[in-house]
């Protein structure tokens, strides 16, 4: 399921305080870990013409982030400039809410898609897809509910990208977008890795090896 099918929104110590440069972790909770300042510095950097950019708020992520206790006791400050270095990519700083070319029904393939395809007046943007955001009912869910849009979107990133988070940043690259890796893309897998290289930078960790795909 690729982030580039999105154009949408959806997704820092954790036990004691900020470890320096080169460390992967620190202690504290998610709360620590991702300020109000560090979430300002992204959704700031938006244009004036996102006028819905305010709708996702660091509150709204945090509740969301506590709805899964083992992520919330296990994070590191490396998760989390991974995570956010993916959503700022494709959301343009939390500008974008829906995908800029919504999929109708009449493009729904179900035999491809290995999925229902959503009612015929409803469509459904390929972000609720790969952030795992059930919009085939609720499509608008996805622009009104900032809780549930992060909710969604961390069950997708515990089941399906943090398990290869200790194989490097690359991998978190192509279990989110594998067409960009191997030349598919250049331009989006560095603006990536530029993302979170600024987020370990902000958050005092190392970014380790294996940056690209």
């Amino acid at each position: 399921m690729a982030f580039t099918k999105i154009s949408s929104v959806i997704f820092l110590c954790l036990l004691g305080p900020c470890i320096g440069v080169g460390t992967t972790s620190a202690g504290g909770s998610v709360s620590s870990i991702v300020t109000q300042g560090f979430f300002n510095n992204i959704i700031n950097q938006a244009g004036n013409g996102c006028t819905r950019k305010r709708l996702y708020t660091r509150d709204s992520f945090i509740d969301a982030a506590n709805s899964f206790p083992n992520f919330a006791s296990s994070v590191t400050r490396r998760e989390i400039a991974t995570m956010f270095a993916h959503v700022t990519h494709e959301t343009g700083h939390f500008c974008y809410i829906e995908e800029i070319k919504k999929r109708s029904r009449g493009r729904c393939d179900e035999n491809v898609e290995q999925r229902p395809c959503p009612s015929p007046r409803k469509g459904h943007s390929g972000r609720g897809q790969s952030l795992g955001l059930d919009l085939l009912s609720q499509p608008e869910l996805v622009g009104s509910n900032p809780t549930v849009a992060f909710t969604k979107g961390l069950s997708f990133w515990i089941n399906s990208v943090r398990p290869v988070l200790n194989q490097g940043f690359g991998a978190t690259i192509r279990a989110i977008n594998g067409m960009e890796c191997n030349g598919g893309n250049s331009g989006a897998v560095n603006a990536r890795i530029g993302y979170y290289r600024d987020y370990c930078r902000q958050l005092g960790v190392d970014p380790g090896p294996n940056l690209s795909c």
